[in-house]
Parts: C-alpha cells; structure tokens; sequence
C-alpha cells in the first residue's frame, strides 16, 4: 500500500507542476457547459443546464481516465516503466497508483465543474444526492483508467495513443445519453446509446438527482470495474516492455 501511495504522490506532483495541463484539462467541459449548456435553445426540458451537467460531468471523467494511459506512456517513452517492471514490489502496485491518481484527479476535475455548474444556475442538491454522484463517478473513473492504462501497453508512442484516445472519446460521449434524453433520440442510437458505459453513469447521477437510488446503474458499472481492473492486473502481471 505504501508504495502505490508512493506511485499517486509521484504523479500528482508532475501534475500539479504542470500549471498548463491543470488548467487546459477545464476547458472543454467548462465550454460545453456554459456555451450548451446556457445558450442551446432546448424544448424536452425546463432547465437544460440541469440535464446536461450530469454529462459534463462523466465527459471531465472521460477526459480525465482516458489521459492516465498518457502517464504510463511517457514513462514507457523515458525508461521508467523498465525500471518499475524491475522491482521486487508487487506490478500491481503501479497499476493501482495509477488508476488511483487518475480517478481522484477526474474528482477533482468534476468538482470544479461542478462548482462552475450551479455558480451559473444549476440545482443544489443534498449531501446524499452529491455522495451517489461523486460514488458514481470514482466508479466510472476506475473503469477508464483501468482500460486506458491497459491499453497503452500495446501501443508504441504517444501519438499512436492520442490518435486512439480521439477516436474513442468522441464517439463515446455523442452516442451516449449526455446531450438528450432516448425518447427524442433516432432508434439506432437508442439501442446504441443504452448500451454506452457512459450512459450507465450519465443515468444513474440523473436518477440519484432525482432521489431515486440508482441501484442498477451503480451494479453494471462496478460489474465493469470489476472485470476490466481484473484484465488490467493479469495483463500487468505477465506484460514486458
């Protein structure tokens, strides 16, 4: 345990370093936010900025895991990863530290979106409602960092990631349920929408916003988290680089 605290405290502190990276990571979710969510002229709701900041939200997650493979792959590129590969502690350790620091950096991403969100008029919901949201999203965030610093392995330079981190978060996010509801949705992206793991949290923080326990949702994505962590620490255990 000492030692993945030791990998979170590593990554955090090459984060916060870099002032551009905290900063630039705010924008897109900020200008979805405030330029959709305040401007689009939307008539299957009263309060449009209400119904699109639960997606706002997984969409900062998104961003947030996806980019953890980047940390794995500049210490790839550098000849750290060899290095930590080589030690006698356990290679899940540095797996865990990273979808650790990705997850809580995603938290800490959304909390600030979400600030941002009710500053400019979305609802205030109780401290149970934010708990489910925020229990909601480290689960989301676990899942992406998982499979985002699992698939890194098997690519070869940082371009090749960002190449497939573009072609994964886009179609994700546009496919899910985070800009409108399934009723006014076409059939074929219903289906495809119902089927998005990013609409499984999408739903489930709009059902907890609603008072509902959102038991189902919150099952599907821990199921996912469960397997996707579970292939993550048996591809750590036999990779080599």
């Amino acid at each position: 345990m000492k030692r993945v605290v030791w990998y979170i405290e590593r990554d955090f502190l090459r984060w916060v370093r870099g002032k551009v990276n905290v900063f630039s990571s705010l924008v897109m979710p900020a200008a979805w936010l405030i330029f959709v969510g305040l401007a689009l002229p939307i008539r299957f709701t009263d309060n449009y900025l209400d119904f699109i900041t639960p997606g706002i939200l997984v969409m900062t997650m998104l961003s947030a895991g996806l980019s953890g493979g980047t940390l794995l792959m500049f210490d790839k590129i550098l000849g750290f990863f060899n290095k930590f590969l080589a030690l006698p502690s356990p290679r899940e350790d540095i797996l865990f530290g990273k979808i650790l620091f990705t997850s809580l950096r995603g938290l800490i991403q959304a909390t600030i979106i979400l600030v941002i969100a009710v500053l400019i008029g979305a609802k205030i919901y109780t401290p149970l409602q934010y708990g489910l949201t925020y229990l909601i999203l480290l689960l989301f965030g676990i899942l992406l960092s998982a499979f985002s610093t699992t698939l890194v392995l098997y690519l070869e330079d940082h371009d090749s990631y960002a190449a497939v981190n573009t072609m994964i978060s886009m179609p994700l996010f546009f496919t899910s349920s985070a800009l409108m509801p399934y009723s006014v949705m076409p059939d074929w992206l219903r289906i495809v929408a119902s089927l998005n793991p990013l609409s499984f949290a999408i739903d489930a923080i709009r059902a907890a916003d609603t008072g509902a326990m959102p038991v189902m949702q919150i099952g599907e994505l821990g199921a996912l988290c469960v397997i996707v962590t579970g292939i993550s620490v048996y591809v750590f255990r036999r990779v080599t680089v």
